[in-house]
């Protein structure tokens, strides 16, 4: 196949293609940027990508420095420390770069480089976020390491609250970075298990946003191609991180399963933020382990479009139990654990993570309105085995 280079503008302006990141700097200027504030995650910012990131953009006569105090799952106070270094530095736009975490992170502290109120009060609830005073907010190029999150074609941040143990989506429409760079050579030294968990959160992005019941079939559309490049590329991606087409065709994957989430979530999602803000566990292998037990909980109202779905992907069972079977094939040929117990998650916590999940905001696009004590069975389950 030719290799892929393209543009687009859908939901942002998109730059696809090896070797893009070089434009990084071009791309900075004509947004207005002179001094832009690179914010990374730590695993991150001592490997020769982002040291040369940064210095293709002082060659280009911008002050790029690095921000990096960002945890797995980003907290309020990684946000209020990005917007010290942001003010502290004199810096006029970000860089997003790297996985989902330094991406929402990044994301976050835009917001906030130009607002007085505390980060809460932009919480995705009601009409928080007419609050914000959109002239403050920075710039943003996002630039992903990882394909999975999306978040480079997201309009808010997922960020944990830790005095009260919960994550909270920070949300405004003028947080959707202006350009996006997928530049699969950034993603050719991803460990495979670390390709596999992130590459089933998109599965789970875009397989969340097809059950949805809500009414919105250009989004049903783009999930649908989402999960057939899942599909084809995800095992070559986990099998041979150097192969350039997987790799492109998961960051394009990753970012379809964002746009299409525009639809709505589920409770995978639901589950998988509770955890992570109890457990601190990874936000794709949560949702690649509650994949399944999720399925089968909502069948009675997603059989049919699972069955549509099968016959797309020309699965040698198109049925429901034959979808079931290639996740459970897939996942296994991955690596991905098949309980949560193999990641230390007991059912120690199992009513307050009932609780907790039925209140997350993805809940509301689940195709059955669990309640708290099903979210607790589904929970134990996934901690069993119990499929």
């Amino acid at each position: 196949m030719a290799e892929l280079n393209a543009n687009w503008n859908y939901p942002n302006n998109m730059m696809v293609g090896k070797g893009r990141i070089s434009e990084l700097a071009e791309v900075c200027k004509g947004l207005g940027m002179s001094s832009p504030l690179l914010v990374t995650d730590p695993g991150l910012a001592s490997l020769p990508m982002v040291r040369q990131a940064i210095s293709a953009c002082k060659q280009a006569g911008l002050a790029c420095e690095a921000f990096s105090h960002i945890q797995a799952n980003p907290t309020g106070q990684n946000v209020i420390d990005g917007v010290f270094a942001y003010q502290a530095g004199g810096h006029d736009g970000v860089i997003a770069f790297g996985g989902g975490s330094a991406l929402d992170a990044a994301k976050a502290v835009a917001l906030m480089v130009g607002q007085d109120c505390p980060l809460w009060d932009f919480e995705d609830v009601g009409n928080n976020w007419m609050r914000v005073k959109e002239a403050g907010i920075a710039a943003i190029v996002a630039v992903p390491t990882t394909a999975g999150t999306g978040s480079e074609v997201g309009r808010a941040s997922v960020i944990t609250d830790t005095e009260n143990k919960v994550k909270k989506i920070i949300f405004h429409p003028k947080m959707l970075p202006h350009t996006v760079i997928l530049d699969p050579e950034l993603t050719v030294g991803l460990p495979a298990h670390i390709t596999a968990a992130t590459g089933m959160d998109a599965l789970s992005h875009s397989l969340e946003a097809l059950c949805s019941p809500f009414y919105h079939p250009m989004a049903q559309g783009i999930a649908i191609e989402g999960i057939r490049l899942v599909k084809e590329y995800l095992p070559r991606a986990v099998a041979n991180g150097q192969d350039l087409e997987a790799r492109t065709q998961m960051l394009v994957a990753s970012s379809m399963g964002a746009t299409a989430f525009q639809k709505g979530l589920g409770a995978m999602h639901a589950i998988a933020h509770t955890l992570g803000a109890l457990y601190g566990a990874h936000h794709g292998l949560l949702n690649a382990i509650l994949m399944p037990y999720v399925l089968k909980a909502n069948r009675r109202e997603i059989e049919e479009r699972i069955e549509r779905l099968s016959s797309y992907l020309g699965l040698e069972d198109p049925s429901f139990d034959g979808f079931l079977v290639w996740v459970l094939t897939m996942r296994e040929e991955l690596g991905i654990p098949h309980d949560l117990s193999v990641i230390d998650i007991d059912e120690a916590q199992a009513i307050l993570v009932g609780e907790m999940s039925a209140l997350d905001p993805s809940a509301g696009g689940n195709p059955i309105a669990f309640s708290a004590e099903q979210y607790s069975q589904l929970f134990v389950n996934a901690v069993k085995g119990a499929l």
